[in-house]
């Protein structure tokens, strides 16, 4: 037998405590959120067309394939 006492069994359960989180005010965004967000998808917007074109003057438009291939 061991020598050592054993650690009282934890019970689970709450611990009694509470948290009340503060719920935060809706409110819209502001002025210049909103005009950040424009910007940047704008600047989204114009990369997608750049990239698209890209792509279709690097790839040859698909055919209708050989039955050799």
């Amino acid at each position: 037998m061991s020598t050592i006492p054993s650690l009282p069994r934890r019970k689970p359960g709450a611990s009694g405590r509470t948290f009340d989180a503060q719920e935060p005010d809706a409110a819209p965004p502001g002025r210049a959120l909103r005009a950040r967000a424009t910007e940047g998808w704008e600047r989204f917007m114009r990369r997608v067309d750049i990239d698209t074109r890209q792509e279709a003057e690097e790839c040859p438009p698909e055919g209708p394939r050989s039955p050799t291939a």
